[in-house]
């Protein structure tokens, strides 16, 4: 690779960072000031709270395809310098926000923004040789494990100076990262390769041409889906569940999502290389799977908390998964189309979170409740580990198929 480029994947892997980075900071202190504005009444801010995180998601459904696709007519360097900035002023306007509606506009805007990791993708898929594409994806993945460990503990640190203060830091992050790109980061998309805009294959129906086009990608395609929409279980129930079953304070379930984090950026910084290397992405695929079905199962049956932290490094294997779909996904498609076939599973990523955390939390609830015809409190946790055995089914024939 030569130096420009390596420059270029360097700021892609430090754009991702910085991303989940500003979005972890806000976590701890999100929900605390929309309780403020909702004068300190829990449940209504409990709920509203839900609804931003699912216009949240309802942005990524709608503009990861659209970003995708600008990537694929103007090139991915204006997309990516421009979410940047926007992302960064967005995370101000939230830092000044006055009311309750300022701040729910500004997740509006994040969302839109957010939705530039499709085209992150997109780069890695240009800059780098087909056969090495899962090892960068799966560098981004580490990216976004190095995120989500430091964001939520450097928000907690700064929240607890001022509540708003996070969204400062968030908001500087991403304009000095936007700031940092426009020197470094050079076009990957030659314009020869480039094609028109179109909002028929924009807009996230008409996107899903591409998948039927394609031999064998609307298969893969299904995989992300379930694959992300049993990763929900973890952001919509984990907290409670350990609370509810191990009895763990805040400090106790801080570690051991840091520890998921941690371990994911070893398994997709430093075991997708040489593991795809070795065994092909389609092994390794259906390896990570497998690792993420025995997880889910160890964490749903676990009836002690070290139990628990015993099934991390099991559930760490899940890691691989991504990185390889990724790889076989992008072998699929011409250079010119890459933009919009990230931008098509970011989209389904954003309707994964429209619908998981209410599918989780109503399993938790219906397992613990009074009227449970079995108490059992894992049970979310199993419903994950069925998501991903329907698809390891699904795996492994669409995988054994050719890639023209």
């Amino acid at each position: 690779m030569t130096s420009p480029r390596r420059a270029a994947v360097v700021f892609i892997f430090i754009t991702v960072v910085l991303d989940i980075l500003a979005l972890g900071i806000i976590i701890p202190v999100l929900p605390a000031l929309v309780e403020e504005f909702m004068g300190g009444d829990t449940a209504r801010a409990a709920t509203m709270f839900g609804l931003f995180g699912t216009v949240w998601a309802l942005m990524q459904f709608v503009f990861a395809p659209v970003l995708g696709s600008l990537s694929d007519r103007f090139g991915r360097r204006p997309v990516i310098l421009i979410s940047c900035l926007g992302l960064g002023l967005d995370y101000i306007m939230m830092a000044l926000a006055p009311t309750l509606a300022w701040l729910f506009l500004g997740r509006i805007l994040s969302g839109i923004t957010a939705a530039s990791f499709a085209t992150a993708g997109a780069y890695i898929a240009d800059v780098t040789p087909v056969e090495k594409r899962a090892a960068g994806f799966g560098m981004i993945g580490a990216a976004f494990g190095v995120g989500f460990v430091l964001g939520p503990a450097v928000g907690g640190v700064l929240g607890a100076v001022d509540p708003r203060l996070p969204f400062w830091i968030a908001g500087g992050l991403s304009l000095l990262n936007a700031a940092y790109g426009y020197f470094v980061l050079p076009e990957s998309l030659p314009p020869d390769r480039r094609k028109p805009f179109s909002w028929m294959r924009a807009n996230p129906m008409g996107s899903l041409e591409l998948l039927r086009r394609h031999r064998g990608l609307s298969g893969l395609a299904s995989l992300g889906v379930l694959y992300h929409l049993a990763h929900h279980v973890l952001a919509s129930v984990f907290v409670l569940y350990v609370g509810y079953r191990y009895g763990w304070d805040t400090r106790e379930t801080g570690l051991s999502l840091a520890a998921v984090g941690v371990i994911s950026v070893i398994v997709q910084g430093g075991l997708v290389r040489p593991l795809v290397a070795r065994f092909g992405e389609r092994r390794t695929l259906l390896t990570g799977l497998a690792g993420g079905i025995a997880g889910y199962v160890l964490f749903g049956l676990a009836d002690t908390g070290a139990g628990l932290w015993m099934a991390l490094p099991v559930f760490g294997l899940m890691g691989l998964f991504n990185p390889s779909l990724q790889g076989l996904m992008t072998r699929r498609v011409a250079m010119s189309d890459q933009g919009q076939l990230q931008g098509i599973n970011g989209s389904l990523m954003g309707l994964t979170g429209i619908v998981g955390p209410g599918l989780f939390t109503w399993t938790f609830a219906s397992f613990i409740g009074p009227h449970a015809g079995r108490h059992l409190p894992g049970a979310p946790f199993l419903l994950a580990a069925l998501l991903l055995v329907v698809a390891w089914g699904i795996a492994w024939r669409v995988t054994m198929e050719p890639t023209s």
